[in-house]
């Protein structure tokens, strides 16, 4: 599982683009930026939907003053998915990135894939925030419980920022 002090890997996620679903490199993202990327286990379930991007959404303004230059939010699900979720959330207005890891190439690259066969996810995201400055993880804060949204909110990085 990726720590602090690591340097992203490589990998190609999905965002809407004006002609349809389009790829992302995620090393283009980071290199020479700081940005938060932050997951959710699902597009539209509970938590994901009512605490973890809504937490975003309110902390954009703080973290642009604490010179962010990008709040990404990636889901293993596709990139209409997203397009769709951060329209409904306000993410998209709020200037969040969603980004879909439809295969969870990133996800399961950085160790952060799980199962959770009662609630039909499989090989989605744990729950978690993180600042990557120039494309080296500074902090990381993972939820033991993917149903819970504390240390990974945008209130709890920002505190530790």
């Amino acid at each position: 599982m990726i720590s602090v002090g690591d340097t992203l890997p490589e990998a190609t996620l999905m965002a809407m683009g004006a002609e349809g679903p389009a790829p992302v490199s995620i090393g283009d993202k980071v290199k020479g930026r700081k940005v938060v990327i932050f997951a959710v286990p699902g597009a539209y379930t509970p938590t994901c939907h009512s605490a973890h991007v809504p937490s975003f959404v309110r902390t954009k303004g703080q973290f642009d003053e604490k010179g962010v230059d990008e709040i990404i939010c990636v889901s293993v699900n596709d990139a209409f998915v997203m397009d769709s979720w951060g329209e409904a959330t306000g993410a998209s207005a709020a200037g969040i990135t969603m980004l879909a890891d439809p295969l969870s190439e990133f996800t399961k690259a950085i160790g952060m894939d799980f199962d959770a066969p009662p609630a039909g996810l499989m090989g989605r995201s744990k729950r978690y925030a993180m600042l990557v400055e120039d494309g080296k993880v500074t902090l990381l804060h993972l939820e033991e419980n993917p149903g819970a949204c504390e240390t990974s909110a945008g209130e709890g990085l920002l505190a530790a920022m």
